[in-house]
């Protein structure tokens, strides 16, 4: 018999968020599993659509992975209730296709928890179809920065809401379950991560000195922030310490616009005037950017809301050195396989000069090894087909 997994929260499988990159792999492992079959919501525009390379487009959007993507169309002019639309709407589109394909028993999982106020209506639909929902509810939406009081107030209602609504919690962190438990009273919850790769590159040579030439950067000479331009990640920080140090390495920022907070930084850091500092944009290839982790002589990590945070997870993946706010999750993470700091000033910028003569072999190892014993996607591939089934 084959278990109908229905996928609902990601963008799409064109784009590389952190959603995004675990269903593209999630379809990936499971695309000749014969005893599971997936039904993908993804954006038919708006921010973050896009199609995969390799994707057999059809009438409703595309095959993928052997995964049927069905498109959803967004208005434009909805701003950031984008996401609470989309989501209904990928639930509305899952009904009617479990109604129309006479699915039995499907399950439907829903990434993060945007649509409290509305889940019981879909919630309700779905179980009278036979099915069960699914939910991971991502990190601390609520405490983001970028978020005004009203809506961090609507964040954590509808987290409450879903999370006492559904039949399975998935945390992809420990410390999240941890919370969920505790703040909810709920038992029915499971612990699995995201997943990351350990293999090198498949980047040419070539193409990352050209990537380099272009930024007037030089292998094993920069550090690296790889992560959504946003406070909560910490940046302010990052780069006042880096200031304060004494390397001569580059400080490489690769991240999407924020012209509100870059702004903000330049007034208060003045981080133009060092030479060092360089947000170079965005990189979409992923060999690409896995090829400059490979060459960076050092990654910095500043995230501290979220659960198991997927540029932390490549780093550790690709990177030898890394350094990271000393925060539940990452320490739950990397363990011993990285260094830590803390927001007291002058802390980091300290650990970046103590890091000039280190030799990180051993500490690269033992990050490799770390992703592939706990984080590999061949194990988290598994870890889902068992609670599917």
């Amino acid at each position: 018999m084959v278990q109908h997994v229905f996928l609902v929260g990601a963008k799409s499988l064109g784009a590389y968020g952190g959603y995004e990159t675990f269903v593209n792999k999630l379809t990936e492992y499971h695309q000749n599993n014969p005893k599971i079959k997936y039904h993908v919501a993804v954006k038919a525009n708006g921010q973050g659509a896009g199609i995969p390379d390799g994707a057999i487009k059809n009438e409703d959007g595309y095959k993928y992975h052997n995964a049927d993507c069905f498109a959803i169309s967004i208005p434009e002019k909805l701003g950031p209730a984008q996401a609470i639309y989309y989501d209904c709407a990928a639930l509305k589109k899952t009904i009617e296709i479990i109604q129309t394909e006479n699915i039995t028993n499907p399950i439907v999982y829903i990434m993060t928890c945007r649509i409290g106020p509305f889940f019981e209506h879909y919630a309700k639909k779905i179980r009278k179809l036979g099915g069960r929902i699914f939910l991971n509810p991502d990190g601390h939406e609520w405490k983001r920065a970028k978020w005004s009081k009203p809506v961090r107030k609507y964040w954590k209602y509808s987290e409450k809401k879903m999370v006492n609504g559904s039949d399975l919690i998935v945390c992809d962190s420990i410390n999240i379950e941890k919370y969920i438990k505790k703040i909810y009273h709920v038992e029915n919850t499971t612990y699995i991560a995201y997943g990351a790769e350990t293999e090198p590159s498949k980047c040419s040579e070539a193409k990352y000195e050209k990537w380099l030439k272009d930024k007037e950067l030089k292998k094993s000479e920069y550090y690296l922030i790889v992560g959504r331009f946003v406070p909560e990640n910490n940046y302010e920080t990052m780069i006042r310490e880096y200031m304060k140090s004494h390397t001569k390495k580059d400080f490489v920022i690769i991240t999407n616009s924020n012209d509100e907070l870059l702004s903000y930084l330049e007034n208060n850091l003045h981080f133009k005037n060092d030479k060092r500092i360089k947000f170079v944009g965005t990189v979409y290839d992923q060999e690409l950017l896995k090829k400059i982790r490979e060459g960076a002589f050092g990654y910095l990590h500043g995230h501290e809301v979220g659960g198991t945070n997927p540029s932390l997870l490549e780093a550790l993946g690709s990177t030898k050195l890394n350094l990271l706010l000393d925060v539940g999750f990452n320490r739950e993470v990397a363990q011993d396989a990285a260094l830590y700091w803390n927001k007291d000033e002058g802390n980091l910028a300290k650990l970046i000069d103590n890091c000039e003569n280190l030799d990180s072999n051993e500490l690269g190892e033992k990050a490799k090894n770390r992703i592939k014993t706990a984080y590999s996607w061949q194990f988290i591939a598994n870890e889902y087909s068992k609670i599917f089934s």
